[in-house]
């Protein structure tokens, strides 16, 4: 599976995105998606997940309520919708694909995107 973010880019605080995340190669509608974010000096960090049907998901804490995973397995991409921006949430964003069922371990996933960079500025 390959895997391609985008939709990153630099956003006031307050403010929304989408991140896409769009999949090749093997059969998409039969892995877990998940979305980790990075920035600097701290480690990969859980953001949210979506089993493979779509009728389960996940949110770390601190995006609950803020930020919605979603999937169309016919266009074969995940999505995040991410609204109330806070400077906090400036980091490399990455998607993931994993084989097990639905889990907010990074090590768990199999395949890995590439990363968006999404900057909130104050």
């Amino acid at each position: 599976v390959q895997l391609q973010a985008s939709g990153g880019g630099l956003v006031q605080a307050g403010g929304s995105l989408r991140l896409s995340c769009a999949a090749s190669g093997r059969t998409f509608s039969s892995y877990a998606m998940g979305w980790f974010r990075q920035s600097p000096g701290k480690e990969r960090e859980f953001v949210a997940a979506i089993s493979w049907s779509g009728g389960s998901t996940y949110y770390a804490d601190s995006v609950k309520g803020r930020f919605t995973i979603s999937r169309d397995n016919a266009k074969n991409t995940v999505y995040l919708q991410m609204n109330s921006l806070k400077p906090d949430d400036t980091a490399v964003y990455y998607c993931a694909a994993g084989e097990l069922p639905v889990t907010r371990r990074a090590y768990e996933y199999d395949y890995w995107g590439q990363g968006t960079l999404v900057t909130v500025s104050s």
